[in-house]
């Protein structure tokens, strides 16, 4: 099931995310209703809090080359990793990538994160593994993990492209 999406600056993306201690068939639901909602947005990641479920639940799927423009092909549901109760246990260096957010749609800016991490989560059973990348999966766990954390993208900017944002998002908001 597609839900909505929950768009800044809605107060829900501010709430920090409770861990999951229920490993059953509604995080199952979530999960793949979360996959759903993600496909049907042109989406890459998404966290549980913006479908408005305040869990330490998130979802990634990088879209793969392929001939076909169907996204069901680009991010099959089978290469989603489903990442729950995420703790970061290293990160090191710093990088800048341009950042997108399906809760902040339609705006893109370059944001830095650290180049590498290591996290600790568990799976859809409840199952521990370590994940290790240095690459745009790394990117998007820390971009997605932030939202566990109740904060959005934009708030990494300087604080004068943090004004602008604002100014224009207000606008665009006004003007819907």
């Amino acid at each position: 099931m597609i839900r909505e999406i929950v768009i800044y600056p809605d107060k829900r993306l501010k709430e920090i995310s409770k861990p999951v201690e229920n490993f059953d068939e509604e995080l199952h639901t979530l999960l793949d209703d979360m996959y759903e909602t993600m496909i049907a947005k042109n989406g890459v990641g998404l966290a549980a809090i913006q479908v408005g479920v305040p869990l330490r639940v998130l979802i990634i799927n990088v879209p793969v080359e392929t001939e076909s423009e169907d996204p069901r092909e680009q991010q099959p549901k089978e290469n989603t990793l489903e990442v729950i109760n995420p703790v970061i246990l290293e990160a090191e260096g710093k990088t800048r990538y341009q950042e997108g957010c399906l809760s902040v749609p339609g705006y893109f800016e370059e944001v830095e994160r650290h180049k590498a991490v290591r996290i600790e989560y568990q799976d859809r059973y409840g199952k521990k593994y370590i994940i290790d990348d240095d690459d745009f999966l790394a990117i998007a766990l820390q971009h997605e993990m932030d939202h566990l954390d109740g904060k959005v993208f934009v708030e990494k900017l300087s604080l004068l492209k943090r004004k602008k944002f604002e100014k224009e998002w207000k606008k665009r908001l006004k003007n819907k």
